[in-house]
């Protein structure tokens, strides 16, 4: 699955790292991906914690394409 983060939504509330090691944050608290500084990301479709992350995601500042 392609998963793609909206930093503008993004208010920093920790979620989506609790649940996935997909995740990290910048110096401001926004998310990324912790190992590309590209803003879409491919994972394994059997990878359920990024699924857990993007679906809590309060702000839905994650989605999946």
């Amino acid at each position: 699955m392609k998963v793609s983060i909206i930093p503008e939504r993004c208010i920093a509330c920790g979620l989506c790292q609790t649940y996935s090691p997909l995740f990290d944050y910048d110096d401001d608290g926004i998310v990324t991906f912790s190992q590309t500084d590209d803003l879409v990301c491919e994972t394994p479709d059997t990878d359920t914690d990024t699924l857990t992350a993007v679906k809590t995601c309060p702000t839905k500042a994650l989605t999946i394409l």
